[in-house]
């Protein structure tokens, strides 16, 4: 198998827990601190070996494009102004190696549909997922501590971490036997349960290391929870022809789908922010924050 070196990012949402603010904005463009969400993704990806980015855009995703792209004009404009630090900033977005492609979802038809858009790019080579939502402070960066289970083991990886009983309902739960600390074969995955239904309460997070062969299961599925095409229900499937891996990732997961993940993740990383995190953490000790 070869090595991890594309990398696919749904990003045809629509935000729409996080309207008006994402109307004409994409909710991957939506800042934490002075980064958009989704750069924060690329960076992972990019650290753990990745040199092509899939994004699997819609409509009003325009900005995700411009995001990664030139802009000439602004650094003309920084140049002449001899902001080199701005420059430098602007230039390291992406490294030199690093290319782009861009595929549009005509429909929202879910996860797994998004995914199979990129099965021209992707080709016969194993490949990432990366959902944005998920932002995830790790060190080393979460995708990257899953290539090295992957070169290891050459199976599918998926990241899972622990949630609430009451929480089985919004997220894939896996039916797991443990192999080594952390780490687990996967026996079984369903899309949402309902509490009393789930078999763990082991959630799958937005990380996902796949082989090409979910591309044939994703083709045969038919639409699951919510009339989408579920990622889910393609890894269920494959668990028929291959063995999954289950991975409990070291580090710490700020669902930014949400408007308190997203806070969350505002403050704690303005508070590890070189520029911020001293005067930031003298304005929040002057609130006086009450129950």
């Amino acid at each position: 198998m070869k090595a991890i070196t594309k990398a696919v990012f749904p990003v045809a949402g629509l935000g729409t827990r996080f309207l008006p603010a994402t109307k004409a904005s994409p909710k991957e463009m939506l800042p934490i601190v002075d980064k958009p969400i989704i750069q924060y993704a690329v960076e992972e990806a990019v650290a753990a070996g990745v040199t092509e980015l899939i994004f699997v855009t819609g409509r009003s995703k325009r900005s995700i494009e411009d995001h990664f792209d030139k802009a000439y004009e602004l650094e003309t404009e920084l140049k002449a102004r001899g902001k080199e630090q701005l420059l430098e900033l602007l230039h390291n977005i992406l490294p030199s190696n690093v290319s782009c492609v861009y595929i549009r979802q005509s429909e929202a038809l879910g996860l797994g549909h998004a995914v199979l858009c990129a099965r021209q790019v992707v080709g016969n080579e194993p490949f990432a997922v990366l959902l944005a939502d998920d932002l995830i402070d790790a060190n080393p960066a979460v995708l990257r501590q899953m290539v090295d289970l992957y070169e290891h083991h050459r199976n599918s990886v998926i990241a899972v971490q622990q949630v609430s009983r009451e929480e089985t309902r919004y997220y894939g739960i896996v039916k797991t036997r443990p192999l080594d600390s952390g780490l687990h074969k996967l026996e079984a995955i369903v899309e949402k349960p309902d509490p009393d239904k789930a078999p763990s309460t082991l959630a799958a997070i937005g990380r996902y290391i796949l082989t090409p062969r979910i591309f044939k299961h994703l083709e045969n599925v038919q639409t699951g929870a919510g009339g989408e095409i579920q990622l889910t229900d393609g890894i269920a499937n494959l668990l028929a022809r291959e063995q999954v891996l289950a991975y409990e990732f070291k580090g710490k997961r700020y669902d930014c789908g949400s408007k308190l993940g997203y806070l969350e993740a505002t403050v704690e990383f303005a508070l590890k922010h070189p520029e911020l995190k001293g005067s930031f953490q003298k304005y929040l000790s002057k609130l006086n924050i009450t129950d």
